[in-house]
């Protein structure tokens, strides 16, 4: 026995008692009602799984508008409850018209017992799917909010950042392409965030992509997809990030850092506002808030030759600057601070500060790291610490990007860092150019630069 609950309702009493008869066999719940006003104030409609309505209630009245509007009724209180119409007088326009107005379907009188009992069991089976498409929306919901949480901050209250941020407030309400530039660490994945936060697609899914750490030959896969077999290890079919993030904002940070081929094929989704699958010809269309992210100079990069104009100006409509730390005024130690209790709580160590001299030397320093420095130096000095107070010992910076001849040795760590760093400067930040000069690839200059958390 099937568990379902179904409501029948016919002014005629015989019509209710053979439909009892047929269906408490197969069915759970069998309930009745012979007057159709007990609708509206019937309890929890909506846990009905099925309704037979009856499209004629009035004596010598055989429109079907009885039986319309009441439908239409069932269809506010329950709407993912499945409502099969009867009536003893067939017309194909009435039964279209029932269809349009949201019945599952239509059975005339007198019925076929076998048909009837086919109709009620697809219109449970409707009934299901409804009610998994709406666990699916509610999941799919609470899994949107879930990796929407904003669990970072964007702390400040300088100058800079405040234009920065009135900027964001403008853009944010519009659907325009975004271009954020500025130093490694300067916190430009928090402003995409920011935007997506304060846009109408904020309900939506923040996607955001890596550019760096993608290889040429897996590009097209990871942003548009693949199907099963399209190529070795293609066991299965594969949303890329355009489609996973359609409806939302796609933030693709390091762009820069594409090759000429990926360019073009980038270029072609964002101007198309479709995507092809690797191993399929059929075009999907997408509708995506695209904010891209660079520490690259851009406009020398296709000064040189090694970044298309015409794929600057799609993601540049708006362009964003995120000020360094250095340039920030007392944001330093409102970071600071903000860092000091996120991290005292982390390690158990409640009640750290941080004493004037430790203030004045965070303040003055150069932080070419910007917050992901001095995020990764507060945590450190926490770690170490052994009082309840730290102090400006706690804090020992190398200056290993400004070396001087009293400097101690270097280790081959720093000197590494060293070069790469001039090789960046040397190239305005472009790491193809910078690895090609150092004899690496652009990959293993990636990993390098992520490891010393630039």
């Amino acid at each position: 026995m099937t568990d379902c609950k179904i409501l029948l309702v016919d002014d005629n009493k015989s019509i209710l008692s053979a439909l009892e008869i047929l269906l408490q066999f197969e069915y759970k719940t069998v309930d009745s009602i012979s007057n159709p006003n007990q609708l509206s104030s019937f309890p929890d409609l909506s846990s009905f799984d099925i309704v037979l309505l009856d499209m004629n209630f009035s004596a010598g009245v055989n429109t079907g508008n009885e039986g319309l509007f009441w439908l239409k009724e069932i269809r506010k209180k329950a709407p993912n409850t499945s409502v099969i119409m009867m009536t003893a007088y067939g017309a194909v326009d009435l039964a279209v018209k029932a269809l349009k107005e949201g019945a599952a379907d239509f059975i005339l009188k007198p019925w076929n017992n076998e048909k009837l009992l086919a109709t009620v069991k697809s219109a449970y089976q409707l009934r299901k799917t409804r009610k998994e498409v709406q666990q699916l929306k509610q999941k799919e919901s609470s899994l949107k909010q879930v990796i929407n949480q904003n669990k970072n901050f964007i702390i400040g209250n300088s100058r800079a950042l405040n234009t920065v941020l009135s900027l964001v407030d403008k853009v944010a309400k519009t659907d325009v392409n975004v271009l954020i530039t500025g130093e490694n660490g300067t916190g430009k994945e928090l402003i995409a965030r920011e935007i997506h936060q304060k846009s109408k697609r904020k309900d939506e899914v923040f996607i955001n992509v890596d550019m760096g750490s993608i290889s040429e030959n897996l590009f097209e896969s990871e942003l548009f997809g693949h199907t099963k077999g399209s190529f070795t290890d293609a066991k299965e079919d594969r949303t890329g990030k355009f489609e996973a993030a359609n409806g939302g904002t796609l933030f693709l940070d390091e762009i820069g850092n594409l090759s000429l081929q990926m360019q073009a094929k980038l270029l072609s989704a964002i101007q198309n506002k479709t995507i092809v699958k690797v191993g399929s010809n059929k075009p999907i269309p997408v509708d995506i808030r695209l904010v891209c992210a660079t520490n690259c100079n851009l406009e020398q990069m296709v000064a040189d030759g090694i970044f298309r104009e015409d794929l600057l100006y799609r993601i540049n409509t708006i362009h964003i600057e995120v000020p360094a730390l250095r340039d920030r005024d007392n944001d330093i130690l409102l970071l600071a601070d903000f860092f000091l209790k996120k991290f005292s709580a982390k390690y158990g160590k409640a009640g750290l500060r941080l004493n004037h001299a430790a203030e004045e030397k965070l303040s003055g320093y150069h932080w070419p790291g910007n917050i992901r420095e001095l995020q990764h130096t507060v945590e450190r000095a926490i770690i170490l610490s052994d009082g309840q107070v730290l102090k400006a010992n706690d804090f020992p910076f190398h200056n290993k990007f400004h070396p001087s001849s009293t400097d101690s040795p270097l280790t081959l760590d720093e000197m590494e860092q060293q070069m790469i760093r001039k090789a960046l400067e040397r190239h305005e930040g472009n790491q193809s150019a910078a690895a090609e000069q150092l004899g690496i690839t652009r990959q293993t200059l990636y990993n390098k630069l992520k490891k010393q958390g630039n």
